[in-house]
């Protein structure tokens, strides 16, 4: 995919991939969330003028570019006041998201036990993070939500995942403490 026009983006798609060029995921994921705490920081970096545009009933996913070459894929989301995620995970991949606009809070979870349709979680801890700061999922510690916990104000997070993703597995609550999973296919907004 060519480069996105937008004031920054060749510096932008630069470092990151200087960082997937390492050689494991591990290193992968602590210089990109350095890179992205940098490049948030950085003026010259500015994501183009819709990503601050949300979605009135679910939150935005707009892919900025993918990689040809590494094959990861960066993807802005856009969150409304309150907007939020069930449980969820990555499919496999590791993802990098740093929060470039607003606060966003997020609670992982563990896996305590899983069946092909339906797991247990217990929550592994919430924070909330600001602009400016970065995390990483690596499996298999990928299972988390994340929530606009603004009920005025818009948030906006940058993820560069390993690949382009299409879908991920969606937990839905039931009575008796499990959760049932389901795909989700994954789309993007414009």
């Amino acid at each position: 995919m060519a480069t996105p026009a937008f004031p920054g983006a060749d510096k932008l798609i630069a470092a990151i991939d200087a960082a997937v060029a390492l050689p494991d995921e591990h290193a992968i994921a602590h210089s990109l969330r350095d890179t992205l705490c940098a490049m948030i920081r950085d003026r010259d970096v500015r994501l183009p003028d819709y990503i601050y545009e949300p979605v009135g009933d679910h939150y935005a996913r707009r892919e900025l570019y993918s990689s040809d070459t590494h094959g990861y894929s960066v993807v802005a989301m856009t969150w409304g006041p309150g907007q939020g995620t069930q449980i969820h995970d990555h499919c496999g991949m590791w993802c990098v998201e740093g929060v470039w606009h607003g606060a966003l809070e997020i609670t992982q979870y563990q896996l305590l036990e899983s069946t092909d349709d339906r797991a247990r979680f217990a929550a592994a801890g919430s924070m909330q993070a600001g602009t400016g700061s970065a995390g990483s999922l690596i499996p298999p510690h990928e299972y988390h939500t994340i929530r606009n916990p603004s009920a005025d104000a818009i948030a906006v997070s940058l993820h560069i995942y390993k690949g382009t993703m299409k879908a991920c597995s969606v937990f839905q609550p039931r009575a008796d403490g499990w959760f049932e999973r389901e795909t989700r296919h994954l789309g993007l907004d414009r």
